[in-house]
């Protein structure tokens, strides 16, 4: 399904292709965390270790988004549908295993290597990363457009593992079947990266004509989840050019009602340079400063949203109403 030219711009960026449609990429807090350097927000805010966590894709280059602010070759993508013959959630996971643990092989600790080529990796943690136990389902294209989506997350649960999916909110029909099959991942993150539907179709240019309409219908159908799986109101912010209206971002906090919103500063890496250089990376004062106008906002419309926390070094802070909710609790599992 994936061309062989696009193979290799994916394999230069450090991606593993899995099966017909899928891909791995170790996260750079996964790498800290091994030689004990530090872990991401993730496991700070939410409780989930930084080096079980497995970063994959079941629909790397399919997305009816280009979004100008995203990391991979937007020109080349394969359009929103997985056509032909798709892999299984078997397939997918197993093979996502054995591509993080391919990943993984220059943290480990050679007996005859010479002193100076020695890893610097935590070789206990290096040993239990062999079993991933958190798949985020994100890193690129549209997790949502993968069919068995639920049957996928429904397997990981199976296997006594964490899903956190992210989607673009463009297909709430899915989520729908999803949760009517009680197949809902731990964690559903909607990215909302603009507060009005002009913006929004200059930011993401969709092949959808009414992406801005499935956006707000899936924002709408949010609070149906309450108690059936967490949810997160996803921001993505770019200086200059979505760090406005916050009192319309809390207008759409409110109609989904999450429980947490995640404030995150753009980062210029990947194909992302082509089109938004550094100077449009807000800093982290910046993303507080925003923060606080919008939980201003959010309370001057009734909804008790504070931040929770922040994670400097990450350039992103959590919005929530109760501290006591954040981290993963083992019935939420």
């Amino acid at each position: 399904m994936i061309p062989e030219k696009l193979k290799k711009i994916l394999k230069k960026q450090h991606y593993e292709i899995v099966g017909k449609h899928s891909a791995v990429q170790i996260c750079r807090w996964t790498k800290k965390s091994l030689r004990d350097e530090g872990v991401c927000y993730k496991e700070k805010f939410y409780g989930i270790k930084a080096h079980l966590c497995c970063q994959m894709t079941p629909a790397v280059m399919w997305c009816p988004n280009k979004c100008i602010h995203c990391w991979r070759a937007i020109e080349l993508t394969l359009g929103e549908k997985l056509k032909g013959k798709i892999d299984s959630p078997k397939e997918i996971i197993d093979g996502c295993i054995k591509a993080q643990r391919k990943l993984l092989q220059g943290f480990k600790k050679l007996p005859d290597a010479p002193k100076k080529q020695l890893s610097k990796a935590n070789m206990k943690k290096w040993e239990e990363a062999q079993e991933p136990m958190q798949f985020a389902i994100s890193l690129s294209g549209e997790p949502t457009v993968y069919e068995k989506i639920g049957d996928l997350i429904e397997e990981l649960r199976k296997r006594g593992k964490t899903s956190f999916l992210v989607s673009n909110g463009l297909y709430p029909e899915k989520l729908k079947e999803i949760e009517k099959k009680n197949q809902l991942p731990t964690q559903l993150y909607i990215s909302v990266n603009t507060p009005n539907k002009k913006l929004y179709d200059k930011f993401h240019r969709s092949c959808k004509k009414n992406a801005w309409e499935k956006l707000n219908e899936t924002l709408a159908f949010l609070p149906e989840l309450k108690g059936k799986t967490r949810t997160v109101f996803r921001m993505n912010l770019v200086k200059d050019l979505n760090m406005i209206e916050p009192e319309n971002y809390a207008k759409l906090i409110k109609k989904s009602k999450p429980m947490f919103v995640e404030i995150k500063g753009f980062m210029s890496v990947g194909f992302a340079r082509q089109r938004l250089g550094y100077d449009r990376m807000p800093t982290h004062e910046e993303m507080k400063e925003f923060s606080e106008k919008l939980v201003k906002e959010l309370n001057s419309i009734g909804e008790n949203y504070k931040i929770l926390g922040e994670k400097i070094e990450s350039r992103v802070l959590v919005l929530g109403k109760d501290k006591r909710e954040l981290k993963i609790k083992e019935s939420e599992k």
